[in-house]
């Protein structure tokens, strides 16, 4: 049943976290499912603010972090903890208060196609809490216009472009008001200009929300983007942002960590991804 904890936690903002405060860290972490090794003795730090882009190749475990992070799977050995909770032996129930803030934007969209927008984007609200209709479709209203789809609540998801669905999927993770987001594949399958329309929604809400994120993706180019550029707020409208070359004060903002047979072979900046003489890593970019 929802409680009245829950309707005010997702009505109201919550306190942005400290500055460099740790909100997501991996210690040691491993996972293999039967001979096939995933992860092995993975460590990493997520601070508030900050963005890690996870890289590698087809089945390096970029998604299994993410999984590992919701509690959807248990590593062999090592802890996680995720705002200072230690989540890797956490009950189911202990868990869904650790999920209340992190919002998961899943690789296609993932939407219910027999829901219409508005109720895809209220999903979390009208199911896990108490919340009055009329508050739960003003905020669904926030922030659609926040995305560009103001108009489009009545909509079902099939009359959406492939952009549109994706930017429908951000909202939804969006309405609980997390102050981390998780993306898996966010512009997997967009045509360049879509994907880019998705890249500043990630940048918007890295730089002018300080949502702290982590993305997993095998989209170099849209990668890149992200890293190197950056959202300024120009005004008090949702599309008052403008976006340019990132400034080198937060340069460092971003990171890249690079997952090679379940370790970590590269972690830092995309200046010194891109600089690096490690043959692996070069022939990756190539």
């Amino acid at each position: 049943m929802a409680t009245e904890t829950a309707a005010s936690r997702f009505s109201e903002p919550p306190a942005p976290f400290a500055t460099g405060t740790v909100v997501i860290r991996f210690d040691e972490v491993s996972l293999a499912f039967d001979e096939k090794v995933i992860l092995k003795k993975v460590s990493f730090e997520l601070r508030a603010g900050q963005m890690k882009i996870v890289l590698g190749a087809s089945g390096a475990g970029k998604s299994t972090v993410l999984k590992l992070i919701l509690g959807l799977l248990r590593p062999d050995g090592g802890q996680i903890f995720v705002n200072d909770k230690r989540v890797d032996d956490m009950t189911e129930d202990d868990l869904m208060d650790v999920r209340a803030d992190l919002g998961m934007v899943f690789q296609e969209g993932a939407l219910f196609d027999s829901l219409t927008v508005r109720e895809n984007v209220g999903y979390r609200l009208f199911e896990e809490t108490d919340m009055p209709i009329p508050e739960v479709d003003a905020r669904v209203q926030e922030i659609l216009g926040y995305v560009g789809l103001a108009e489009y609540g009545a909509r079902m998801p099939s009359e959406l472009s492939g952009g549109q669905r994706r930017r429908v999927a951000i909202a939804r993770a969006l309405t609980s008001r997390p102050r981390v987001l998780l993306y898996d594949e966010p512009t997997t399958g967009l045509d360049p200009i879509t994907a880019l329309t998705i890249d500043e929604e990630i940048i918007k809400l890295r730089d002018v929300d300080g949502v702290s994120s982590m993305i997993v993706t095998h989209q170099l180019r849209d990668a890149f983007f992200i890293a190197t550029h950056e959202a300024v707020k120009k005004g008090a409208g949702p599309d008052d942002v403008e976006f340019g070359p990132v400034s080198p004060k937060n340069a460092e903002k971003t990171e890249f960590v690079m997952l090679r047979d379940g370790t970590i072979a590269f972690e830092g900046s995309a200046a010194e991804l891109r600089a690096s003489t490690d043959p692996y890593l070069k022939a990756f970019l190539s």
